[in-house]
């Protein structure tokens, strides 16, 4: 597992949506055609929130043995390997900056069909259509920040029961539209 890293939260920049499009093409150059698409997902996707300044993509392959086997290219672009890390069908890959050591990029990728994929997505989308419960999930965030700020995964478990209810709302909502 990753060690906890402190939490930064900083309002939202419009250049992560160019970041992340610019890594979703290296990993399509790096891995090819074993991955479908990539999807920026997490709170640097949702305008008018604070974010940790860490894109959180969603790399959709056709299988993960097809992306097992491209182990060696994403650690060449500078991916650390965590594989499931806890969610059976997940791999999930991080990148640091070389020289600060700062996290910069989470991949959690997904075999094309996992409902994980849809999970996420809801998410985004449903805070994206909604400012009301976007403004919530600021305010958990930074309650919850100024409670563990120097531990990201005490942060994180913070804020799961509120996650886990907006997601099942969300889900209701994705799935009516």
């Amino acid at each position: 597992m990753p060690p906890p890293i402190t939490v930064e939260l900083h309002p939202h920049d419009p250049h992560w949506s160019d970041l992340a499009g610019r890594e979703a093409q290296r990993l399509a150059e790096a891995i090819g055609p074993c991955l479908l698409i990539v999807h920026h997902v997490g709170s640097t996707a949702i305008p008018a929130i604070h974010a940790k300044p860490i894109l959180d993509l969603l790399p959709v392959v056709g299988s993960l043995a097809a992306l097992d086997a491209r182990q060696g290219e994403l650690e060449t672009l500078g991916y650390e390997w965590w594989g499931e890390l806890g969610l059976a069908g997940r791999r999930y890959l991080t990148k640091a900056d070389t020289e600060t050591g700062r996290r910069l990029v989470q991949l959690h990728c997904y075999p094309e069909g996992s409902p994980e994929i849809t999970r996420h997505l809801a998410f985004r989308d449903y805070l994206r259509a909604r400012p009301d419960i976007a403004a919530a999930y600021d305010r958990v965030k930074a309650d919850c920040r100024s409670r563990h700020p120097d531990d990201s995964h005490a942060y994180g478990d913070c804020k799961d029961a509120w996650i886990r209810q907006a997601e099942a709302d969300a889900l209701a909502w994705y799935q009516s539209h």
